[in-house]
């Protein structure tokens, strides 16, 4: 089994070729990869990803995306995000009430008798 990890940027920066033909330029010590290199490799790109680097996606000599670690959700930013929003009153309570009374089920539930 071939190892496709994606080693960190060589001292000088450059073009690294990794196995299967992967090639990772380097502008500025910045990675970045054309459109169908990252289409073909995908799965490597989101393994170096995970492993917390950048990856800027070119098309042509533009970029179009750069991809990077995703940050972490917490019920803090939940709170935060909703924290100018007030709370519904009981009016809004009566009328979802309401509206969730007419919900209907026009099917039998199907794992009834499992």
């Amino acid at each position: 089994m071939l190892d496709r990890r994606v080693t960190a940027p060589p001292a000088r920066c450059g073009m690294l070729r990794l196995e299967r033909d992967l090639i990772i330029r380097y502008s500025g010590c910045m990675r970045t990869v054309t459109a169908t290199e990252a289409s073909r490799h995908f799965s490597d790109l989101l393994d170096a990803v995970e492993r917390g680097e950048t990856v800027t996606i070119m098309r042509g000599s533009r970029p179009v995306a750069e991809i990077g670690p995703a940050r972490r959700r917490t019920g803090a930013d939940l709170r935060a995000a909703l924290a100018d929003t007030t709370p519904p009153d009981e009016a809004f309570t009566r009328s979802i009430s309401a509206a969730m009374s007419m919900v209907t089920s026009e099917e039998d539930d199907p794992w009834a008798g499992a």
